[in-house]
């Protein structure tokens, strides 16, 4: 059999994982590939037999301490045969010196620890099919009003990396719904709704408390008028998870969110909506 071959994926070829992604049933947005490729255009591979592609990994460094892997894939024909193991390493290697995040299966916890790293906590995928509210909170703003400055310094608290491109893309891009809320002049909540292969994700949800989130999302729902909706949740936020169960949502699978070292601090009770399992 040939040997594998691992290079660079093309920020346009990026719909290859994301594609994969959703064959695996992680249900990416539609627009993922295109915000993805913003933070670090050299941080996704693939591997290949004869040019045809067998594997995927992204291990994209957001800045000079902090990455974040995802898109770990071998196609179910491919796997068991060490190709894995060797994209693996080529994407640990890219980080270099960074200390690098996941969110991973459950059941892989130990294999990733024999990479360095350690459980920090679960994340939980909330879903179900949601009414739009008739009568959604009248003080919510568009996101897209509100200085990006005060955007940028808010998710700072809730994100271990600067990620300033990416979070301009993801707030910009079509289709994706931003609402913001403001308690005295205060950027107290805000948040995101996008379309994904199946209903809409909402990511990133940031909130000083519960109600505030709360207000957010009943909004976004307004703006979709409701549907499927998903919510990945720290499930050390305790505030997080009564938002969800409120929603009527249910637990769809948990992922293991790892770190091989220390990370900037992070105000993860401010945390109701992961923005991506795949880049953080």
């Amino acid at each position: 059999m040939s040997d594998l071959q691992i290079r660079n994926l093309r920020p346009e070829e990026i719909a290859i994982a994301v594609d994969w992604a959703a064959a695996e049933g992680w249900n990416p947005g539609l627009a993922d590939a295109n915000c993805f490729a913003i933070p670090d255009a050299t941080g996704f591979f693939v591997g290949e037999i004869d040019g045809e592609p067998v594997a995927t990994v992204s291990c994209v460094n957001y800045d000079d301490r902090f990455a974040f892997l995802g898109f770990y894939i071998v196609r179910s024909d491919f796997r068991d045969r060490g190709h894995g193991l060797r994209i693996w390493n080529a994407a640990i290697a890219h980080a270099g010196a960074r200390v690098i995040g996941l969110d991973g299966v459950v059941a892989q916890q130990d294999n990733y620890k024999k990479s360095g790293f350690q459980l920090a906590y679960a994340n939980v995928r909330y879903g179900g099919i949601v009414a739009a509210p008739s009568k959604p909170p009248a003080d919510v703003v568009a996101l897209d009003t509100i200085p990006f400055a005060r955007v940028e310094a808010d998710d700072a608290m809730v994100f271990p990396a600067p990620r300033s491109a990416f979070l301009r893309a993801w707030v910009g891009t079509s289709g994706h719904v931003g609402r913001a809320l403001l308690r005295d002049g205060k950027l107290v909540a805000w948040g995101v709704i996008r379309p994904c292969r199946t209903g809409r994700k909402i990511g990133p949800l940031v909130a000083d408390d519960r109600a505030a989130a709360d207000a957010i999302v009943q909004v976004l729902l307004a703006s979709t008028n409701g549907g499927e909706i998903s919510l990945d949740v720290p499930a050390i936020n305790r505030e997080a998870i009564a938002l969800a169960e409120s929603l009527g949502l249910k637990p769809v699978f948990e992922t293991a969110r790892m770190y091989t070292g220390p990370i900037a601090p992070m105000r993860i009770d401010r945390v109701f909506g992961v923005t991506s399992f795949e880049l953080g």
